[in-house]
């Protein structure tokens, strides 16, 4: 098969086509109710991995003699615990856990990036799979469904801590607060649009910053593969070097608004005051 670069000199792929078959998803069904088959394969895999590496290390735990993977874990755990204790304010069992979680496997899921373009891809052609994306946050419906999971559990906090009607007085008399019983009302409908915005806003942005900068990543190595073979090697590899960064930041802020955001939700309306 001829490289993209070669395209005008025989059959195959303009650097459009190359790119935009990249980009496109394994998937079954139309419209709303498209399934991204390789997105929910690899990222269940990359969730598998995790919960062998946590049974492995856990069925064989030495404090003694520790193996090379239960030191990283341990780093790993070290970290996040630090990260809960400085922005999370109270205590909830809950939040430890679901921080590690989300750091590890998103993670884990842009570290996919790292894998060269063409290898997945061309493995799967040879059973008959022709389109293959193998990078998870790259798609909109990763990036949102962590961001809409994080939001359901704000929401819920909200109601648990503040209870219902606090929850609604949020809405009602946040952020502008009047003492004047007229003023108070006249600001509802502001409140209330003001309040929705923002709250709404926090999984939204969480999605689109996780995707956008995993997706740049992604695009950025789909370009250098244009290159002829010779001259990949030193822009990809700089390419690479600099993405660990990308991708772990990546990680570390979705986590860490995650702590912050729910770390606000158990506050209490005079406490935000």
């Amino acid at each position: 098969m001829s490289t993209p670069h070669e395209a005008t000199a025989s059959s195959g792929p303009t650097a459009v086509e190359y790119i935009q078959h990249h980009l496109t998803n394994l998937s079954v069904g139309e419209g709303f109710w498209t399934f991204h088959i390789d997105t929910f394969f690899f990222g269940v895999v990359l969730a598998g991995l995790i919960i062998w590496a946590a049974k492995a290390v856990g069925n064989h735990l030495n404090p003694d003699k520790p193996t090379g993977l239960q030191n990283l874990l341990e780093v790993i755990l070290e970290f996040v615990e630090k990260q809960v204790k400085e922005a999370f304010v109270g205590y909830n069992p809950l939040i430890g856990p679901l921080a590690l979680t989300l750091f590890v496997w998103i993670f884990l899921m842009n570290t996919m990036d790292l894998i060269p373009v063409d290898l997945l891809p061309l493995m799967a052609s040879w059973v008959g799979v022709n389109y293959l994306k193998v990078v998870p946050t790259t798609n909109l419906d990763t990036t949102f469904g962590l961001a809409a999971c994080v939001f359901a559990l704000i929401v819920y906090f909200n109601i648990k801590i503040k209870g219902l009607w606090g929850f609604i007085k949020m809405f009602l008399f946040h952020p502008f607060a009047a003492h004047n019983i007229f003023l108070k009302l006249l600001l509802i409908p502001v409140n209330i649009l003001m309040t929705t915005i923002e709250e709404l806003a926090k999984p939204i942005s969480m999605a689109l910053r996780l995707f956008g900068n995993m997706f740049a990543g992604e695009l950025i190595f789909l370009l250098i593969a244009l290159l002829p073979w010779w001259i990949q090697w030193v822009p990809g590899g700089m390419w690479a070097v600099f993405h660990i960064l990308v991708i772990s930041l990546q990680a570390f802020i979705f986590m860490l608004l995650t702590i912050v955001y729910l770390s606000i939700a158990h506050q209490t309306l005079d406490e935000e005051h």
